[in-house]
């Protein structure tokens, strides 16, 4: 059996330093989440600003979810070796430039280009929280410091929904995407003057220079990552659990409650916030319900994506073949309100599975899966509905595929990985009674 020892080293403190150096943290990826969110409500400016049609103002959804995703596993690397500080600032270095260029763009090109780095800087900010959660906070805080985390981020979709909207029809584009890039100026202060990577007294082992030998530290990392069944399972919850949401909350939600189901914009507006409410809400319920009961992470990962199956095949398949029922509607966008708070428990499985120094690697891992099925939901609507004259129902009924394939490798890995996990924990408590005695002896 795999040696299983030191894999859960002594905590970190938490009390009101942690909250403080973590908060700014999470106002980092909050802004980030502003700025990636803003295009959302600025679809049809940017039709009109720079003369595109539907398919091309497609592709800026698309290409920002691709770099996301693209950038995860670099970005957990860059964490684990440079630390949190560091990546957290070319971040927000990043979307603020990526999103002042956009502010400025007039070509379609540029625009796209601005987007692009928009997107590596935002990639660099989720991961980086998380592990300055590790850091910071004793491992039973954990589900509450992922979902908190993610509370931030339902927060900057607000303020993208509700604010920035209202924003850009009154100021214009540029003063309103200035505005916003600001915020990003501002974080950036933020963090130089206040973040730290970790508590005094808690720093990580130090490496020799073979450990940080360039391809060798990669390959090493990822490979030792990727080997835990742990991290896997993370993956594929997250895979599972997220893209429903994200993908009706990015793109394909306002098209569908507009065109298919005759909804007012305004009132199509209305149900997207009502999932980004739901978000918020679940995300407390879950984080508060996993930090107590640490054997609900699976119930809660594979109920969340039943009653979402069930709730798209009811809202699909509803006799008739018109419009839904309101309140039909209504819950179809309750439910995907789980979905992000449901992917945040791949990061739960992830993080005992892999000592401090590994877990940005790891979250790069896990974090890649949701936003790698988003792009393929994506990708597949879009065809559908040109290949079947926009047939809605066709079109989502894609999801049920990738929640088939990734339900299946959630059940094949959870044995093992809880498995494994029992074992450290039960490792990590004999190790500390030794401490213990030792202390007593020694005094």
């Amino acid at each position: 059996m795999k040696d299983i020892r030191g894999a859960l080293p002594g905590d970190p403190p938490g009390g009101r330093r942690a909250v403080l150096v973590w908060g700014v943290g999470t106002l980092v990826y909050m802004v980030a989440v502003v700025h990636r969110t803003s295009l959302g409500v600025a679809g049809i400016d940017a039709a009109d600003r720079f003369h595109i049609g539907a398919s091309a103002l497609s592709t800026f959804s698309i290409l920002q979810v691709l770099v996301y995703a693209g950038m995860q596993i670099p970005v957990g690397l860059m964490v684990d070796r440079l630390g949190t500080k560091r990546v957290l600032m070319l971040g927000a270095v990043l979307f603020t430039t990526g999103q002042f260029a956009f502010a400025l763009s007039h070509s379609y090109g540029m625009a796209l280009g601005a987007r692009a780095v928009l997107g590596c800087g935002d990639a660099m900010t989720f991961v980086s929280v998380l592990r300055l959660g590790s850091r910071w906070f004793p491992a039973r805080r954990g589900p509450m410091i992922a979902q908190g985390a993610a509370l931030f981020g339902v927060a900057g979709n607000l303020v993208s929904t509700v604010a920035l909207s209202r924003l850009l029809h009154s100021a214009g584009w540029t003063p309103t995407f200035l505005g916003t890039a600001l915020g990003g100026a501002l974080v950036l202060v933020l963090v130089a003057l206040f973040l730290k990577d970790h508590p005094e007294g808690y720093e990580p082992a130090p490496r020799t220079g073979a450990d940080h030998a360039g391809l060798v530290y990669v390959r090493r990392q990822i490979a030792d990552a990727w080997a835990e069944p742990g991290t896997r399972l993370g993956m594929w919850t997250h895979f599972t659990t997220q893209f429903s949401g994200m993908v009706f909350l990015l793109l394909w939600g306002l098209p569908y409650l507009v065109e298919d189901q005759g909804l007012t914009r305004g009132a199509a507006g209305g149900m997207l916030t009502l999932v980004v409410v739901a978000n918020m809400v679940f995300g407390m319920v879950f984080g508060q319900l996993i930090a107590r009961h640490h054997g609900a992470r699976l119930p809660l990962t594979l109920g969340v994506i039943g009653v979402t199956a069930l709730t798209w095949a009811a809202v699909l398949g509803w006799p008739g073949g018109g419009h839904d029922p309101m309140w039909l509607l209504v819950v179809l966008c309750v439910v995907l309100g789980a979905c992000g708070p449901a992917s945040m428990i791949g990061f739960d499985f992830a993080r005992p599975a892999n000592p401090p120094e590994r877990f940005g690697t790891a979250s790069g891992i896990v974090n890649i899966g949701g936003f790698t099925a988003s792009v393929l939901t994506l990708l597949a609507i879009g065809l559908l509905l040109d290949a079947t004259g926009d047939n809605y129902r066709i079109a989502w009924s894609s999801v049920f595929v990738l929640q088939a394939f990734g339900t299946s490798q959630i059940l094949r890995l959870h044995r093992r990985a809880e498995r494994l996990e029992r074992e450290r924990i039960a490792v990590s408590r004999v190790e500390s009674v030794h401490r213990t005695t030792a202390a007593v002896v020694t005094d």
